[in-house]
């Protein structure tokens, strides 16, 4: 037997009522005759050891009538077999737990594993599950297959076991390209049926750095829900730090510092906080540390100076409650160098030449050092720096020998600039240019030529394909050359002028390419060279020529880093260095080291590189992101889905339950049975009573 509402069994306690009642005497049954018992005090009846229940079986009567109206009001009703569910294959469960680097916090990666193993305790034999694990990607432990093939007494337990061997990595939390392929897995799995897909519980402290941009636009599969258990850690503040890169105009006589980013979040009780450079085993800072006030959710930048005699490679951040982010490693970049040779016949001291505008246009920075060479027309160059050089500049008329080698350059791949800003120079075009169709005439304009015609999408004037920057109508030229490029084999005009003429001419040659530039860029040519145009060209120019872009040291864990930046050799054995001290070995055909799981310095042996790895800043953002977020994206999310099943059959035990008491209506029953006892407790009391009474009326007469 059941009941429907149980707590009013809770009325079998006044069962004791009666007893009491029975035990307290109110008068006594013997009756003496006495004087007045007006000068003495009433005294109430006392419970004694000498008390006894009489009359027991009215006792009983009264007991039994609150019993059965107990019994009565818990509306009993006999319990029948409930019906099993109509899915008794069982469920598909994918598990998808967090792994990056935020899950390193304090409790959170404990908590994940008794949460799935609290998901493993209630699963039925019938269901099928899966583990997976991701950050960056998504890591298969436990299949379905391996599931399937397990016994069924071992399966939990090899898959808890599989869990217990790894932990959160360094990775960022890519959790849309994660449900995504899970979706998909489950969808490809349960085949055209929806209600066979499955669910994915997904375990995770669901920190806004998540990163969800791949679920924009992403229609989800139907009949797969999303099982979502946020995991809270102890600590909500988190105070991180991040690298902020130089820009290249910093000043290069200045001490070297390396700027640093360090953000507090939102809600954080502590604002105080300590910076520095810090020992490799991480047991303090070197020398004294910078004292930084952050309020919570700002940010500060920092510029710690650098020593490089002391050859440190980490900072490090005290009085944070969490520590998995509190340390970046830096190393300076390398300093490209790159070297410009200028042929012609004049001084870099006279302001009004070509060379000395050219040596003022390319500026020292942090990161590249581009060095102008300046040789006369008549000198033989020096083949080291010829071999160093990737531009040539011209601005003066060449020997024979000096023309054929200049073309020489060009043809194994270098590019050669020829700013014709004289009449003789025409030869020396003819024969860089293998031709003898060429004619130089030159134009004074009446008042002065503009250019009217530009190729933005050259690399050369790409940069200023910005209709901010694209106004070229400013620069005024005095005089020109003019050329017919038709006569040149595979010329290609890039800009001109506003009579037609070109002013700017690509020739390809061989490998490399010669640039005609039909007009000087020295004041008495033109104003290009006091114009805003004339660096950003020089460089653009100098930068589609070949030149090896500046080294990355820069990476975050789990990019992928080209070895041909670090000129890798393709016949030298090379390794490559961990953060912890162990090596590898690099194949001769690997052109990428995608190996970048901790954060460090990484070292390639040959040629001796050094590159950093560190923790991306997205992982540093742990407030909790809402719920919502996934809704929005299209995610149909369930708050506790492990605990939907058996809400569900309760709530079908309860409606049957009531179902069956309504049918039955037990209740009646005892309710009646209470009327009925309480109909012969009343004619018993009564004539308990009249008994009591019958020796009082005899000694009265």
């Amino acid at each position: 037997m059941s009941f429907l509402t149980p707590l009013f069994l809770l009325g079998f306690l006044a069962v004791g009522l009666p007893v009491l009642f029975h035990l307290i005497r109110r008068t006594t049954r013997e009756r003496k005759t006495f004087s007045s018992l007006m000068f003495l005090l009433p005294s109430p009846p006392r419970l004694t050891q000498r008390s006894r229940i009489e009359h027991l079986l009215l006792l009983l009567l009264r007991c039994l009538a609150i019993c059965c109206l107990a019994f009565g009001f818990a509306r009993p009703f006999l319990k029948e077999a409930m019906a099993p569910p109509a899915d008794s294959n069982g469920k598909r469960i994918l598990l998808l737990v967090d792994a990056s680097a935020s899950m390193r916090r304090a409790n959170l990666w404990p908590d994940a594993l008794a949460k799935v193993d609290s998901i493993l305790r209630k699963t039925t034999p019938g269901d099928q599950v899966a583990l997976f694990t991701f950050d960056r990607q998504l890591n298969p432990l436990f299949g379905f297959d391996q599931w399937t093939g397990a016994p069924v007494g071992e399966r939990a337990a090899l898959l808890a076991r599989k869990l217990a061997e790894t932990s959160p990595g360094w990775g960022s939390t890519q959790l849309g390209n994660a449900l995504i392929q899970a979706a998909e897995m489950l969808a490809e799995a349960g085949g055209k049926t929806p209600s066979q897909r499955g669910r994915v519980e997904l375990i995770t402290d669901l920190q806004e750095g998540s990163h969800l941009e791949q679920l924009q636009g992403y229609e989800w599969p139907k009949g797969i829900e999303v099982a979502i258990d946020v995991l809270k850690p102890r600590a909500a503040s988190n105070a991180s730090l991040q690298l902020v890169s130089d820009s290249d105009d910093s000043d290069t006589k200045s001490a070297a510092t390396v700027r640093v980013r360090v953000t507090n979040t939102a809600g954080a009780k502590r604002e105080q906080f300590k910076i520095g450079w810090a020992r490799s085993d991480k047991s303090g800072f070197v020398g004294k540390p910078i004292e930084v006030y952050v309020p919570a959710g700002q940010s500060r930048i920092l510029a710690l100076p650098a020593d490089p005699a002391e050859s440190l490679d980490r900072i490090l951040l005290q009085g944070d409650e969490e520590e998995f982010d509190n340390v970046i490693f830096a190393i300076p970049p390398a300093t490209l160098r790159l070297n410009v040779i200028y042929v012609g016949a004049d001084s870099e001291t006279d302001p009004k030449r070509p060379l000395y505008f050219l040596k003022r246009a390319f500026q020292e920075t942090r990161h590249q050092v581009v060095g102008v060479t300046a040789h006369h027309s008549g000198e033989l160059l020096p083949a080291p720096e010829v071999q160093a050089s990737s531009l040539f500049v011209l601005t003066a008329a060449l020997s024979p020998e000096s023309t054929g080698a200049m073309r020489d350059q060009a043809t194994a791949g270098k590019t050669v600039l020829v700013a014709v800003s004289a009449i003789d120079m025409q030869q020396t075009l003819r024969g860089l240019l293998q031709t003898d169709n060429l004619k130089l005439d030159e134009v004074r304009p009446s008042n002065y030529a503009m250019l009217g015609d530009l190729d933005f999408r050259h690399p050369i004037f790409a940069s200023f394909a910005d209709p901010r920057f694209s106004d070229f109508t400013k620069i005024h030229f005095w005089k020109y050359y003019r050329l017919d490029p038709t006569a040149l084999t595979g010329a290609r005009v890039l800009a001109h002028f506003d009579s037609g003429d070109p002013a700017l001419i690509e020739i390809p040659t061989g490998k490399g390419r010669i640039l005609v530039l039909t007009s000087g860029w020295q004041p008495e040519c033109s104003q290009l060279a006091l114009s805003s145009k004339f660096v950003p060209m020089m460089y653009s120019i100098l930068e589609s020529s070949g030149v090896p872009a500046p080294l990355p040291v820069q990476y975050k864990v789990g990019d992928v880093v080209p070895l041909a930046a670090f000129a890798k050799s393709e016949q030298l054995a090379m390794t490559m260095q961990f953060p912890d001290g162990s090596q590898c070995p690099l194949g001769r055909d690997e052109t990428n080291f995608t190996r970048t799981d901790i954060p460090g310095i990484y070292a390639l042996s040959t040629p001796s590189r050094q590159f950093v790895v560190n923790l991306d800043p997205s992982e540093s953002r742990t407030a909790p992101l809402p719920v919502d977020e996934l809704e929005r994206l299209g995610v149909p999310v369930l708050q506790k889905p492990t605990d939907a099943p058996l809400q569900d059959a309760e709530r079908k035990r309860r409606f049957q339950n009531v179902e069956l008491e309504n049918r039955q209506k037990l209740w009646r029953w005892f309710i009646a049975g209470t009327l009925v006892v309480l109909l012969f407790e009343t004619w018993l009391a009564g004539r308990t009573a009249r008994r009591a009474l019958e020796p009082v009326s005899m000694s009265a007469g």
